[in-house]
């Protein structure tokens, strides 16, 4: 079964991002191909893409590799994050619609009540959902893929540690969804840029520049031949 080339972008970009493929690694169109159960030309589509969104490098005499991201290059994704966000969520005041509210309202009521229990994986997960949907509703095509490809690479270069104060994530995520609601497009950008700086604090690196990468490849987490794939 052909797997179409986003479908295989988005494999790749997965495996890249949770560390299946080492940064430095080779990308060889016909080992990609196989894995994934597809022919090489949507894996060449994809390597093109993902060389245009900062994944894959294409190095002389070696073919596309995985990228391998400077500290500075890294620092500038988060700060470039904490100018953006904020924007999301002003044009979210203006743009979003009632189900937007509705999720956003539903994921506030669930981080609230996971923080309180103290569970660290469930509040990952809805910081997570809760930030794209958030971006969603800015309305803005253009800034939800940014938006949408920084939190891809943030989460390929960093580790984030469980906030230090969960309840008052959450407090604030709250606060943020209900100047979303009324409207209030400043409100909703000075919240957004607070919880967002505080949040990039608990940001730690992956890696350091210099340190030994050596070139392996685990377990991918896709199986080959899948019907369709998770964005």
């Amino acid at each position: 079964m052909r797997i179409p080339a986003h479908s295989v972008c988005t494999a790749i970009r997965d495996d890249i991002v949770s560390g299946v493929y080492e940064r430095g690694s080779r990308l060889t169109e016909e080992l990609l191909a196989r894995r994934y159960g597809v022919s090489r030309v949507p894996v060449r589509e994809a390597l093109r893409t993902l060389e245009a969104e900062g994944f894959v490098v294409t190095r002389r005499h070696a073919g596309a590799c995985v990228a391998e991201p400077t500290e500075q290059e890294a620092a500038d994704l988060l700060e470039m994050r904490m100018l953006l966000e904020p924007l999301g969520a002003s044009r979210a005041a203006q743009r979003r619609t009632e189900a937007h509210l509705k999720v956003l309202r539903g994921l506030v009521r669930l981080g609230q009540e996971r923080a309180r229990r103290g569970n660290s994986d469930d509040l990952r997960s809805l910081g997570g959902w809760f930030h794209e949907t958030l971006a969603q509703a800015s309305g803005s095509p253009a800034l939800i893929a940014v938006l949408t490809q920084l939190r891809h690479k943030i989460a390929w270069m960093y580790t984030v540690e469980a906030p230090a104060g969960p309840v008052e994530s959450w407090a604030e995520h709250g606060a943020i969804v209900d100047a979303v609601a009324r409207g209030d497009g400043e409100r909703a950008r000075a919240l957004t840029a607070l919880h967002t700086e505080r949040a990039t604090a608990a940001h730690r690196l992956r890696f350091s520049v210099g340190a030994d990468r050596p070139e392996r490849v685990r377990t991918s987490q896709h199986p080959v031949n899948m019907p369709s794939l998770r964005h």
